[in-house]
């Protein structure tokens, strides 16, 4: 076999390295996208009576005037929030699938509750529309208002032509039949000589919205109603920063508390930067630590360069380093004599006189006499050693070159 030794060679090369790298790092941040904001890329435009909907008895219309006009207002998908709130809560009712609901829910202050008054299926064609709709029948809305603790009668009659209310005379126009509530437990705030539109329950900020299609999609079509919606919840709040907040939970829009979505929100976001800057740390160190694997060595190795780096350890443990410095200078000097060719019987400073007609070093422009003065002495350091060791180093090395180069 031949003396000659191969290098270790990597099994992989850095462009594939760096190309798995770079897929297993974006598979495992899409992993975690979607684990955390999977239930915010669901389409919630469904038909129905909530906050989300764009159907025709939906209220997101409303949530869009509202924002259009300024308001400060959001759509709620925590049930924390149905026990305690700042701002004015909108509640909207469907007829079917709420009553387990309600009857855990203790009625908070500043709150509207918006009753139901339509029924139908939603299109399979098209989830966002309703089709088949027509009134929900009254036994329904009254026992959602059972739920609550209210006892109360629900009526429809034909829309008169002007409604009292504390704006001044305003003439509504919902779909079909204007629906009531008769109740001696509640205090009407606007009312018809058949019911209430808006009621109140006694000494509390909880109000009930009879009719829905004063704020919803198909009813905001009416200018009247849209005036009509817009100053009835001015009225209800205490000044223009209050937030008005729709409830979507009771119609299964529901959100827990996300903890990857905590992690890149205030305050934690400032841990999570931290903890992604040391994770970038501690790969680019390991990156450049390990590379290919080492061979198998002897353990005691042989030739030249064992023996040198041998020496050096021995001579690195035992701190003379600085001390090597007129070693250095004596055997720089014999070996360039005799590369020269200068006689023999000179003396170190007929030598000296010899190198420095040779000229200076090309760089620095220090002559021999020079170099040799800071290497006669133990050097002050390491690195004092080192600057001084390739001072003489680089002199030689020109000395020889110019020599070379002489046509002469």
């Amino acid at each position: 076999m031949s003396g000659t030794t191969q290098a270790s060679v990597s099994p992989f090369a850095i462009r594939t390295v760096a190309i798995l790298i770079a897929v297993a790092v974006f598979s495992f941040g899409a992993i975690m996208v979607l684990a955390g904001w999977a239930p915010e890329l669901r389409d919630r435009d469904r038909a129905g009576d909530h906050p989300y909907s764009t159907s025709a008895i939906g209220y997101n219309g409303f949530v869009q005037l509202l924002e259009a006009q300024g308001y400060p207002v959001e759509v709620s998908r925590f049930k924390s929030n149905l026990d305690g709130h700042y701002g004015l809560m909108v509640l909207t009712l469907s007829p079917r699938g709420m009553h387990k609901a309600l009857e855990d829910y203790d009625l908070q202050e500043d709150t509207l509750i918006v009753l139901p008054k339509w029924s139908g299926m939603t299109d399979w064609s098209n989830p966002a529309r309703q089709k088949d709709t027509d009134l929900a029948t009254e036994g329904s809305i009254e026992s959602l208002l059972e739920s609550l603790g209210i006892e109360a009668t629900v009526t429809r009659t034909d829309v008169p032509a002007r409604v009292s209310t504390p704006f001044g005379s305003m003439a509504l126009k919902p779909d079909l039949k204007m629906q009531l509530l008769q109740s001696d437990e509640l205090d009407p705030v606007i009312a018809t000589g058949d019911g209430a539109l808006l009621s109140q329950v006694p000494g509390r900020e909880v109000y009930i919205l009879s009719d829905p299609d004063m704020i919803n999609t198909f009813g905001l079509a009416e200018r009247e109603n849209a005036r009509f919606a817009m100053l009835m919840l001015n009225s209800m709040r205490y000044d223009a920063e209050e937030p008005i907040i729709f409830d979507a939970t009771l119609h299964g829009f529901t959100r827990s508390e996300n903890l990857l979505q905590m992690m890149f929100d205030i305050p934690f976001l400032g841990v999570t930067l931290v903890a992604f800057a040391a994770a970038i740390l501690l790969g680019w160190a390991a990156a450049i630590r390990f590379g290919p694997p080492a061979r198998e060595t002897r353990a005691i190795a042989l030739g030249k360069q064992a023996l040198a780096d041998n020496s050096a350890g021995l001579v690195s443990m035992a701190r003379r380093e600085t001390r090597m410095a007129p070693g250095y200078l004596s055997l720089i000097r014999r070996r360039l004599a005799r590369q020269i060719g200068a006689p023999r019987n000179l003396t170190e400073a007929q030598l000296s006189e010899l190198f420095d007609r040779l000229g200076p070093e090309e760089t620095s422009g220090k002559t021999f006499s020079q170099i040799e003065a800071g290497l006669k002495a133990p050097a002050a350091s390491r690195e004092d050693l080192m600057h001084k060791a390739r001072d003489l180093w680089r002199w030689r090395r020109d000395i020889l070159r110019r020599s070379m180069n002489d046509p002469s």
